[in-house]
């Protein structure tokens, strides 16, 4: 894994706000992110944007695992690979950022899978540019931590069980995993990156 790839990244990137600010740029011109343009991908950005919307306000985190959060210590980017027109996204993002907002030693950087497609090459999921995508790199030597996504474990479970019995996704199955974020309220991403936190560093008691 060359350095010289995540330097790029990073220099490609923006803030989780300016990220915001854009998909709400691109719902007034109705459009997307990434090189395809078209009304299914502008309609997908203009349904994560009310998604967004809404869990920056309505995203809460337990005092449980405020704590494991605020116990993190390694100084640490993490940069989520992103498009504007994906579903998952809407739903983690907002969630990774509540993350980010608890500790100073975090800073949440986005940056556009289809302009860096050498990143997400490097972090494929089962062969293929599966996003959001989570990398966690430690500033200090630019080694990566860990990685976290496309989704989170109980909706790669469903996603799985569900391609083993069907061979792939169909429209319905992708309304159901809406229903099924809209229900779980971002808490197993929470859970599950909050389990990657107390793995990369762990907290001893005295």
């Amino acid at each position: 894994m060359s350095n010289a790839i995540i330097n790029s990244g990073l220099k490609n990137s923006i803030s989780y706000q300016a990220y915001r600010d854009l998909v709400k740029q691109l719902v007034e011109k109705n459009a997307n992110t990434g090189p395809e343009q078209n009304a299914d991908l502008a309609g997908y950005t203009k349904l994560n944007d009310k998604r967004m919307k809404r869990w920056d306000k309505t995203i809460k985190i337990s005092e449980d695992d405020k704590k494991q959060i605020e116990a993190f210590s390694q100084k640490s980017t993490w940069l989520v690979i992103t498009e504007s027109w994906c579903g998952d996204a809407a739903h983690v993002l907002p969630a990774i950022n509540k993350i980010a907002e608890l500790n100073d030693n975090i800073d949440m950087k986005v940056v556009l899978r289809d302009e860096n497609l050498e990143l997400i090459d490097a972090f494929l999921t089962n062969g293929g540019r599966a996003i959001p995508k989570v990398i966690m790199i430690d500033n200090a030597t630019g080694k990566v931590l860990n990685t976290f996504g496309p989704r989170p474990s109980e909706a790669t479970n469903l996603v799985n069980r569900f391609k083993a019995e069907n061979g792939s996704l169909t429209p319905e199955f992708k309304e159901d995993l809406q229903y099924w974020y809209n229900k779980d309220k971002g808490q197993n991403i929470i859970k599950d990156v909050t389990k990657i936190l107390s793995e990369v560093s762990p907290v001893t008691s005295v």
